[in-house]
């Protein structure tokens, strides 16, 4: 039975329109439980991983773009799916060039005690990253690496801004995101599972290649102006530096991110050689 809602949409003040324009805000995303997945590759990604959604609008753009159509016929399998034109969809869309096709996915509410933390598991901590394209691309390594979990403290981009969603490339849908807004509920996670805390920090006086990486890691990362907190400093196990060989001062925080995962991985590797 074809689902599709033949009463196209194109009235800006149609109360799922206000609905959806309303989740550009993190304060409705965060009251309604509710973000927005944009784009056929996304939402595809979503659905294999079970994703809640609980409403997609679509436009005739849609039928143009590759994988269009049948991920149309997977949404209707599922929930209704409402057409929009493409000319409210242009004023929808956080992209250039919309597929057509938005759906609106529920929150989950992650938590520490959901995570299950064997022997050498990787954990990845995030200080107050601001920029959602930074955070979506360390959640992309993160995932890649096989991390068991992205915490982010309080003070952190969220994780469901459209930007960083599309920088994750899916991984979001892979990988438990916990916020966690007082620093001493993940510190007492990482001290009850023997986690050993490594810290990256430019004035450090060991290099990230200096220390092993084996058993269970957590690799924090801080903000990309301030750093890590000192406080979080102070809580370290290791806190190691990335050389710098040029005359900037400091790396990018995706890039920092990124060579102390797979440090952390390749530790992995030579335990086990």
């Amino acid at each position: 039975m074809n689902k599709v809602e033949y009463q196209i949409i194109t009235s800006e003040q149609n109360v799922i329109i206000k609905h959806i324009k309303g989740l550009r805000l993190k304060k409705n995303r965060q009251k309604h439980k509710n973000y927005i997945i944009e784009g056929v590759r996304a939402i595809n990604e979503a659905i294999k991983n079970n994703v809640a959604l609980e409403k997609v609008i679509f436009s005739k753009t849609l039928y143009s773009v590759e994988g269009g159509k049948s991920l149309l016929k997977q949404v209707e399998e599922k929930l209704s799916a409402i057409e929009i034109t493409p000319e409210l969809m242009k004023k929808l869309s956080d992209t250039e060039n919309p597929q057509g096709i938005i759906a609106l996915a529920k929150i989950k509410d992650n938590s520490l005690a959901d995570i299950i933390i064997s022997p050498k598991d990787l954990v990845v901590v995030l200080d107050r990253i601001q920029d959602p394209g930074n955070l979506g691309t360390i959640i992309r390594t993160a995932e890649a690496a096989g991390a068991k979990a992205v915490i982010l403290t309080k003070g952190s981009v969220d994780p469901y801004n459209t930007k960083t969603i599309r920088g994750t490339m899916g991984a979001l849908f892979h990988v438990p995101i916990i916020i966690c807004n007082e620093d001493q509920e993940w510190l007492q996670f990482i001290k009850d599972n023997r986690i050993r805390l490594i810290a990256s920090d430019v004035e450090a006086p060991k290099s990230y290649n200096d220390i092993e990486y084996t058993g269970r890691i957590a690799i924090i990362i801080g903000n990309e102006g301030n750093g890590i907190r000192r406080e979080l400093l102070n809580e370290a196990d290791e806190a190691v530096k990335i050389p710098i060989y040029g005359k900037i001062e400091s790396l990018n925080a995706s890039v920092a991110a990124a060579l102390l995962i797979y440090k952390a991985i390749e530790g992995r590797r030579q335990e086990n050689s």
